[in-house]
């Protein structure tokens, strides 16, 4: 338990920021899980809708510092690769 106020303060704040960090998480979790089940059943169109909302969460994740620029750029790339892979 955190004894020096400073310490009691950097808890409060971990609290805080890990709300935002499991809800950044989960936005990423459920569009890229979404987007493969489109992509196995090979819905081009409707992947392709959430292509941008996959996009927006891993910017929004960068921005905050959730993840790196290069996991972001990753995700995309793969992401833009299945949807390229559906005949």
């Amino acid at each position: 338990m955190a004894i020096t106020s400073s310490a009691k303060k950097a808890l409060r704040a971990s609290k805080k920021k890990r709300v935002f960090n499991l809800r950044r998480k989960s936005d990423i979790e459920k569009n890229v899980k979404a987007f493969r089940k489109l992509v196995l059943a090979k819905d081009k169109v409707a992947a392709a809708k959430l292509v941008p909302v996959i996009y927006q969460a891993l910017d929004k994740a960068v921005k905050t510092g959730y993840i790196k620029v290069n996991a972001s750029s990753r995700t995309k790339s793969r992401v833009m690769a299945a949807l390229a892979k559906i005949a």
